[in-house]
């Protein structure tokens, strides 16, 4: 079924409406319950919430959500017949989702008041293990028919009312006896809209725990009473687990039913900053444009009106002022096209640059239309995964070409090589982080069949994908240079500050970086305090806008590094694409200092192991934008000059 969410995430809204209403397609269609109907709680892993609106979190482990599995350690009621695991997709595995089904007993339209849930001793051991829990801010995250269990805040910036789906809290880290208190009760506010006569759907779900000391002795629990449960970490410690059920009748159809829960923060500071950064590349563009246009077009036309044969300056290697361009072009043209080092290196970081450049627009763009809706659980981790195998063709066409045009001669080690490089380098990153978190207990850890799964379709997908693309890459021939290569390369002049190789690619990196930070710092905020993320249309423009700074700005520093006699551009084009990996790399580590809290080792492995797993994708990505628009560039500027 089609429904309108209302946000101000699609492209649409760049033209100039502040929000902007787009289809979504939900991962499951509407379920109707009749009076009486049982509705059915789903758990999944305890996670580490977000504070306020500021990002402050102890850990980055998930635990499972042993609350209704392992009676040992977090003492929560288990269903009758033992906690059942539910089918997940590949994604949400990916996603660290583990999900079981819940002794709670709610029915359609029946209000429950302080019903027991089961009776339970926490081992003073297990006590200190609940109590770090509640130190270290975890919640509980449930689901009912699809909706995350929230609960209702409002955001301090622009006043709005929203669901946070971060859990709701495991207990109160300090209350007034300055010990943790845990949260055995949980008054549960279900929203019901009605779809037909006699027939109810689930539109909005808000879960507020409170921790409830029991009467000792008492063979029923009481959920009024205000003294707070905590957990003794010397002696046993006797509590219930109850909840109150409320049906609440709510005007929102369902599809709109998660209009609440995508809730933009400081939607005023992404515009803000997307304006910024498409003035930027405006800027740029321009720039560019009026060099090539300007300063080469103009002077090409005149340089090739010139007879060489009588201009003595030409002939023994000195520039006139009036078309010095072309001149320096006429000087460099045997060497501009020599093969770099490393050639082999270069066309494979090229293929698998590009291979995330259409992974990420595709995922983008298929986000931004509403086909990964938030109801899909680990729908966007699918999409990454599904792109990341089928565009290994892509891979595979684009080092063929380039390791081709370049003059390559092993052409089955740069096969091996491309086909086999990035995704050995993204395994062997996953697969210790993957083993350090089985080793820490939490999880998030990929379990082993998952692990085969995915090798599986490297081996049987993606793998034979690369060659096929490789094969058809070959078949189309290198792209062939406009000039020939001198036997013997020209040695290179000292070259000015503007073209040394440490300046231009601090300079180059910055501006993407600069456009994307703000977008990348809500990204963070969401990923570490488990909020929605579902701002895709400035997503997507500062995507854009990052890649055609990214070619903008190389393409400037390469025609000065050319200017410069400097012929070595290739390696220094993919370096300033790429240096944005640099900023991103300090920026998350200002981030992890200023921003988050961990006090576990493991914690600090996951985060920078993460951290640079990302950013050398980032590397790879705009490195292969910047490359490639450079020898474009560079391809049509000598395909138009007169080379004696």
């Amino acid at each position: 079924m089609l429904g309108r969410l209302k946000f101000v995430r699609l492209l649409g809204a760049a033209i100039s409406l502040p929000l902007s209403q787009a289809f979504y397609l939900p991962g499951t269609a509407p379920q109707d319950y009749q009076a009486g109907d049982k509705i059915e709680v789903q758990v999944n892993s305890l996670s580490p919430m977000l504070k306020s609106n500021i990002v402050s979190l102890f850990t980055l482990q998930n635990y499972e959500k042993r609350s209704l599995i392992d009676i040992s350690r977090l003492h929560f009621c288990q269903p009758e017949g033992g906690p059942q695991k539910q089918p997940e997709s590949l994604g949400s595995i990916l996603w660290g989702d583990r999900i079981f089904n819940s002794p709670f007993e709610i029915n359609m339209l029946e209000n429950v008041t302080c019903k027991s849930l089961c009776k339970a001793i926490v081992p003073a051991d297990d006590a200190r293990f609940i109590n770090q829990l509640i130190k270290d801010d975890y919640g509980n995250n449930w689901m009912i028919d699809g909706l995350p269990a929230a609960e209702m805040k409002r955001d301090l910036q622009t006043g709005e009312v929203f669901y946070d789906i971060g859990g709701f809290a495991l207990g109160t880290p300090v209350d007034s006896s300055d010990q943790p208190s845990f949260n055995n009760h949980y008054d549960i506010y279900i929203h019901k809209h009605q779809s037909s006569r006699g027939s109810y759907r689930i539109v909005g779900v808000l879960v507020y725990p409170r921790s409830v000391q029991h009467s000792p002795g008492s063979d029923k629990p009481d959920c009024f009473s205000e003294t707070p449960v905590h957990l003794s970490e010397a002696v046993d410690s006797q509590l219930w687990f109850s909840y109150s059920v409320s049906w609440v009748d709510s005007d929102v159809p369902w599809a709109l039913r998660w209009d609440m829960y995508l809730h933009v923060f400081d939607p005023k500071i992404h515009w803000f900053w997307l304006i910024n950064g498409l003035v930027v590349v405006v800027f740029l563009i321009l720039m560019v444009g009026s060099v090539l246009a300007r300063n080469v077009s103009k002077d090409i036309a005149r340089y090739n009106a010139v007879d060489l044969s009588e201009d003595v300056s030409l002939r023994f290697g000195f520039c006139p002022t009036d078309f010095w361009w072309p001149c320096v072009m006429q000087l460099v043209h045997g060497e501009v096209f020599r093969s770099p080092q490393r050639v082999m290196l270069l066309s494979a970081f090229a293929g698998s640059g590009v291979q995330l450049v259409c992974i990420a627009a595709v995922t983008l763009v298929f986000a931004l239309f509403g086909f990964l809706s938030p109801a899909n659980r680990g729908g966007l981790a699918t999409m990454l995964l599904i792109g990341w195998t089928l565009f290994s063709a892509v891979s595979g066409y684009v080092s063929a070409r380039v390791f081709g045009s370049m003059r390559g001669e092993d052409w089955k080690s740069n096969l091996t090589l491309t086909a086999t490089g990035f995704p050995v380098f993204v395994f062997s990153i996953t697969f210790l982080l993957n083993f350090w978190l089985i080793g820490s207990g939490a999880s998030g850890a990929v379990p082993f069949g998952t692990m085969l799964a995915i090798l599986a379709l490297y081996f049987l997908i993606s793998g034979p994908l690369c060659v096929a693309g490789y094969f058809y890459g070959m078949r189309q021939g290198p792209i062939e240079p406009p000039v020939r290569t001198n036997s013997i390369p020209r040695q290179v002049p000292p070259a000015p500050v503007v073209s040394c190789s440490q300046p231009s690619i601090a300079l180059g990196g910055a501006l993407p970086f600069g456009a994307a930070f703000v977008e990348l710092y809500f990204m963070l905020t969401s990923l570490f305090g488990h909020r929605a993320y579902y701002a895709f249309g400035f997503l997507f423009l500062t995507f854009a806008v990052v890649n055609v700074t990214a070619a903008a700005i190389t393409v400037l520093l390469v025609y000065f590094v050319l200017c410069a006699e400097e012929y070595r551009w290739h390696w220094r084009a993919f370096m300033i694409g790429g240096a944005s990996s640099l900023w991103l790399s300090a920026y998350g580590t200002w981030y992890w200092i200023s921003r988050l809290s961990f006090d576990g080792f493991s914690s600090v492995v996951l985060y920078f192991g993460y951290l640079f797993l990302f950013a050398t994708m980032n590397f790879l990505m705009l490195g292969s934008v910047g490359f490639l628009a450079s020898y474009f560039v560079v391809h049509r500027l000598y395909s138009s000059i007169r080379v004696e």
